[in-house]
């Protein structure tokens, strides 16, 4: 699996991890314990505009407001946040068009693939590219 230190998790894949859900792959977990103990792990800016988003539909338990629970999300789990950039955003809009069409999945992708990082999601069509390194 290699030896990396900072990777980058999907936003579903943080919501998991705030939540303890143990949806998280085995392999997954274990990179996240790794990096947790090392450099961290780090988000897209814009997973932080899809769990907002998630709150605001009750689609997650908010712990006070939208931007306290995103503050809390990010503190308690020591998440790094990656910005968007005018090399990411021209990564996300020249993937082909056989990849996922979803802004936040090619904005997400493109930090990965612009930072060097391992991108840790169960999404199969993202895990299915050759453009990204993955990990589940």
């Amino acid at each position: 699996m290699g030896g990396f230190e900072l990777i980058l998790l999907d936003t579903h894949v943080l919501v998991w991890v705030a939540t303890g859900d143990e949806r998280i792959s085995r392999r997954a977990m274990s990179a996240i314990r790794r990096a947790r103990s090392s450099d961290g792990f780090a988000i897209a800016s814009i997973s932080l505009l899809e769990m907002a988003t998630l709150l605001a539909r009750g689609r997650m338990r908010p712990f006070g407001t939208i931007e306290a629970s995103l503050r809390l999300i990010v503190e308690q789990t020591n998440t790094a946040i990656k910005p968007l950039t005018v090399e990411i955003a021209a990564i996300a809009a020249q993937f082909p068009r056989d990849f996922p069409n979803d802004a936040a999945d090619r904005v997400i992708a493109a930090t990965a693939r612009a930072e060097g990082l391992v991108l840790v999601t169960r999404d199969e069509k993202l895990r299915s590219s050759s453009l990204l390194k993955t990990l589940w």
